[in-house]
């Protein structure tokens, strides 16, 4: 008969290798999602643009921060309203490797409609910066202020050539359209050219190709500085501050019209928590640093910050509102059949 001391150490083997296994097994269960390979960043602009010149300092801040220590690469696939960015974001599902710029143009694209792909079904992850649309023309131009290019295009909504990027009805467009539609001007005629960035745009409005240009704040300060073009007008509800603080709004010239967009990064569809927790924390990081900070500065942006959640909910709002600007500015599908 085996007695109960001897049955306990009988039994102590196994209930060390038992033990043994669930400290084993305990690591790896509370280890988290990082990026184990080459990750690549996709940018729906062409390189020089604003959105590249973000895309490309979140991802140094990232990588001076050692918030990931895995190589990053910025890839530009710049057209159809960022859907050529979405097309190669798309075959990557649940892989946390690959993401992508979002811009509020993405809501414009889905909302005009006759794209290939859109963002919905994505997985939004963060939400860096707002941006400004500002209205600028060459420093020789009789446009002198808002009020000269309502005027002007009220007579003849064909009479100016307008430059954006990168797409048609993109918030760009948007930026521009809405205050000149407030204005009392057709925009359903506006003469608009789209380009593959706003560095291209503001090379054409220099070589005298384009009549005005609207574009984000960071691509008109070295023009605007250089006494090369005139700034004449900007859609947020109060002046910007720094180097664009003498540029009044639309408002301050008699047109009572507010634009702003924002900038923020999507990953592919499947996404799990672990991964978009990842990237939650190493954005907020990146958003909470002295040196992203200062940068959103100099390209006069505003910093913000959203995480997964918040981003999702801020997107099914603003669709909503975005659908109603372009069916309002006959922009959609629907209007221009």
């Amino acid at each position: 008969m085996i007695s109960s001391l001897a049955r306990r150490l009988w039994r102590m083997p196994a209930l060390l290798a038992t033990c043994a296994a669930a400290i084993a097994v305990a690591p790896a269960a509370a280890q988290q999602w990082e990026p184990t390979r080459k990750v690549e960043l996709i940018v729906p602009s062409g390189p020089g643009a604003a959105l590249d010149a973000a895309a490309r300092e979140m991802f140094n801040q990232l990588e001076k921060r050692k918030l990931v220590t895995q190589s990053l690469v910025v890839s530009n696939r710049t057209g159809g309203a960022g859907a050529i960015a979405l097309q190669a974001l798309e075959p990557h599902a649940g892989d946390g490797h690959w993401l992508s710029i979002f811009t509020t143009g993405m809501l414009n694209a889905r909302a005009i409609g006759g794209v290939s792909i859109t963002y919905e079904g994505m997985t939004p992850l963060v939400v860096m910066l707002e941006e400004a649309v500002v209205v600028a023309v060459r420093a020789d131009s009789p446009i002198r202020n808002a009020t000269d290019l309502v005027a002007k295009l009220k007579v003849d909504p064909e009479a100016l050539s307008i430059g954006v990027a990168t797409a048609i009805g993109n918030h760009i467009h948007a930026g521009i359209a809405k205050p000149l539609q407030v204005g009392g001007v057709n925009i359903a005629k506006l003469r608009v050219v789209p380009f593959k960035s706003s560095a291209e745009s503001m090379t054409a409005l220099l070589g005298g190709h384009l009549d005005v240009v609207a574009a984000t704040t960071p691509n008109v300060i070295a023009n605007m500085q250089a006494g090369r073009i005139r700034v004449i007008a900007v859609a947020t509800g109060e002046r910007l501050k720094g180097v664009l603080s003498t540029v009044p709004t639309w408002t301050e010239q008699g047109v009572p019209a507010v634009f702003s967009s924002v900038q923020g990064v999507l990953g592919p569809k499947g996404m799990t928590p672990d991964q978009i927790r990842f990237w939650e924390r190493a954005f907020r990081q990146v958003n909470e640093s002295a040196e992203w900070q200062d940068f959103v500065a100099k390209q006069n942006w505003r910093p913000v910050f959203m995480g997964s959640a918040e981003m999702t909910k801020y997107m099914e709002a603003e669709y909503v509102s975005t659908k109603k600007l372009i069916t309002e500015l006959k922009l959609d599908a629907q209007t221009t059949k």
